[in-house]
């Protein structure tokens, strides 16, 4: 598919933003005041920044607002009811952190759980599309969640953690597209079955292009990327993702303010990667409908 930075965007902040919620739900870290306000400053600007990003790939953004009326059938509209009320309880558990200094634990887990399945739906809008193999596999939530956490650990501060998050990140990564690499393959989708004329006359073969010129669904569903060029950025999402903020999260240094630094970079580093990543994410689908073209 071709990405759209929108939801690059969409999916690389708002992931972050729910993974940082989600520990501060935790009470990690169970900080209060301005401290506090900094950290729900931070998890609320990627949150809702990467939500609002994701409007930008509407053909009707003003009718975002309808999406939440068809929770029933509907992966996104329960991204959005998910999203919006985990942004409102966790507001409330703020409000405790940061002006009465007190944390309420029984509202901070529901917000934190509301977080992570704002994830999970999220993750669930491309993994129940059949039509993209690559996407149509349990890993796909896994990897989702396992990226929240790995960021949101980052970002809270816990470094212990976050080391261990980012190690198991990369391990669901690399088994993300180990397994995705062989999806379409394995999914027995061909162009006999992508036109609906069987196997029985013989091998089905493109005659000719259906059309003379470019149209809506080779521009954003028949994006070919290079093997080589992929076996690239795939490097570059690994170290800059979680190879390099491991590094400087377990480098042993005595300055105080040389950690915090190491700990400022080792963030922007995750993001850029898993900004990576997630261009790889769309860039690699292959959609089916490309077969009717010819292009699979």
């Amino acid at each position: 598919m071709h990405p759209a930075p929108s939801v690059i965007l969409f999916t690389t902040l708002s992931g972050l933003g729910f993974g940082l919620l989600a520990f501060l739900g935790l009470g990690s870290p169970g900080v209060t005041g301005w401290v506090a306000f900094v950290f729900y400053a931070i998890a609320y600007a990627l949150a809702v920044g990467g939500l609002l990003a994701s409007t930008f790939h509407l053909g009707r953004p003003e009718r975002a607002f309808k999406a939440f009326s068809q929770w029933r059938t509907s992966w996104l509209s329960r991204e959005g009811i998910c999203a919006v009320t985990a942004l409102l309880v966790m507001g409330l558990y703020a409000i405790g952190a940061i002006f009465l200094e007190t944390h309420w634990p029984v509202l901070g887990v529901i917000g934190a759980g509301l977080s992570l399945g704002t994830v999970f739906t999220t993750s669930m809008i491309y993994t129940q599309l059949k039509t993209i193999p690559r996407w149509h596999m349990p890993l796909t939530p896994v990897m989702f969640l396992s990226f929240a956490l790995a960021g949101g650990a980052l970002l809270a501060g816990q470094e212990r953690l976050a080391v261990w998050f980012l190690l198991a990140a990369a391990v669901v990564q690399l088994a993300y597209w180990w397994q995705g690499d062989r999806a379409f393959a394995t999914s027995g989708t061909t162009m006999s079955s992508a036109t609906g004329l069987g196997t029985e006359g013989g091998t089905v073969r493109a005659f000719e292009p259906p059309h003379t010129g470019s149209n809506y669904l080779l521009r954003e569903f028949v994006h070919v990327v290079g093997r080589r060029h992929a076996q690239k950025l795939r490097a570059i999402a690994l170290i800059l993702g979680f190879a390099v903020p491991v590094l400087f999260l377990v480098l042993p240094v005595e300055s105080s303010l040389v950690k915090h630094l190491m700990a400022a970079f080792a963030v922007v580093s995750h993001m850029a990667g898993i900004a990576v990543s997630r261009w790889l994410f769309f860039a690699q689908a292959e959609h089916v409908v490309g077969l009717y073209y010819g292009k699979r």
